[in-house]
């Protein structure tokens, strides 16, 4: 953990984000729709940021295989944005109108996805909490014990990340920081690292 005043860094998380010629930002308000139909158009953003970055992928299709590399990058990056989305959503304030805004870099092997939302101070800490237990444990176990809880009808909470992290393979960086806009929430910044 890297801790500067009112921020504190966690996993491998970069300042400053390498110079890429691909990449997109969407931004989203949290409170503009009902809630139902909220979802649904975060599955659809999803969905478009796989398929964007499914187009422009550079790699190609390995010789005599059935794996088609574009479409395993276009499924790999919707579930992956449809899973930030979805817990930066379902983690925000709606109290404080700040956007929830995802960016996807494109590198010629790695994708870079970062995310922002703004919670209150407790959903902020114990996300914090959540995160530093992660770094502090086997991923694998804990990917274990919550499909166990999961099975017995008490889990579900955290599994999204955990899969990313298990079954993608995929790099976690984040960022807490006290927001300019109002001492009473945290900028929480999401930095996901994939290797494609």
């Amino acid at each position: 953990m890297v801790q500067t005043n009112d921020i504190h860094t966690f996993g491998d998380f970069l300042a400053t984000v390498p110079a890429s010629e691909e990449y997109l930002t969407l931004n989203f308000s949290p409170a503009s729709a009902p809630r139902k139909q909220r979802w649904r158009n975060y599955g659809l953003s999803a969905d478009f940021l796989g398929d964007y970055f499914a187009a422009f992928f550079p790699g190609d299709t390995l010789p005599h295989s059935k794996i088609n590399r574009r479409n395993t990058v276009k499924a790999t990056v919707s579930y992956i944005a449809n899973e930030l989305i979805e817990n930066a959503v379902k983690y925000s304030d709606e109290a404080f109108p700040l956007p929830i805004s995802i960016t996807l870099f494109l590198y010629e092997l790695k994708i870079i996805f970062q995310i922002t939302n703004y919670s209150n101070l407790p959903v902020g800490e114990n996300y914090r909490a959540f995160v530093q237990a992660i770094l502090s444990s086997d991923p694998s176990k804990l990917y274990l014990q919550q499909l166990e809880k999961t099975a017995m009808g008490a889990g579900g909470s955290s599994m999204g990340l955990l899969t990313m992290i298990n079954d993608y393979s995929a790099q976690f960086g984040w960022q807490f920081q006290a927001s300019h806009h109002n001492p009473e929430v945290v900028q929480v910044t999401v930095m996901v690292h994939l290797e494609v």
